[in-house]
């Protein structure tokens, strides 16, 4: 069976998730009082809401009604499906949920690490259904964005 998913969709799920990264972000860091994390915490948000926007302007740029994923053997459709599917992680999950005041810096990377990892494997999938000239170049600079959270992350957390 075929799916297919319109640019809105796939570009609507990135954004999500980018929303989500920076509330998570931005509600962590009132959890600490030590100013270089809260800064830390403060920063990465920040470049969610950047990668949110650039999801936003590519979404807004090569929507049309026309426009559906090149998949050919329809890997890349499945591999999307089972994001949405909630069978790698949720989309719509709300990962401010699992902060609370008794929440450590440890768990708030933890967290974020995982968060971070799951997304560069979304967008690794949407990067496929996309040709070239549609935004594929876009998508490769936020993967190698959010790889390199996950570095600052993995060395914060070795610090802690």
């Amino acid at each position: 069976m075929k799916m297919y998913f319109s640019a809105d969709e796939i570009f609507e799920m990135a954004e999500e998730i980018e929303r989500q990264g920076a509330r998570f972000y931005e509600k962590a860091s009132v959890l600490f009082d030590e100013p270089e994390i809260r800064q830390m915490l403060l920063s990465l948000s920040g470049m969610e809401i950047g990668h949110e926007k650039l999801f936003s302007s590519m979404r807004a740029r090569i929507l049309s009604d026309a426009y559906r994923g090149n998949d050919p053997d329809e890997m890349a459709a499945s591999y999307i499906r089972a994001f949405t599917d909630g069978k790698v992680f949720t989309v719509k999950q709300n990962m401010c949920d699992a902060l609370t005041d008794k929440t450590t810096l440890r768990d708030v990377l933890n967290m974020a690490l995982e968060a971070e990892k799951n997304s560069i494997l979304f967008y690794t999938g949407v990067k496929r259904l996309l040709p070239e000239a549609l935004g594929q170049e876009t998508i490769e600079r936020i993967i190698a964005e959010e790889m390199t959270h996950i570095v600052n992350l993995t060395d914060k957390l070795k610090s802690c």
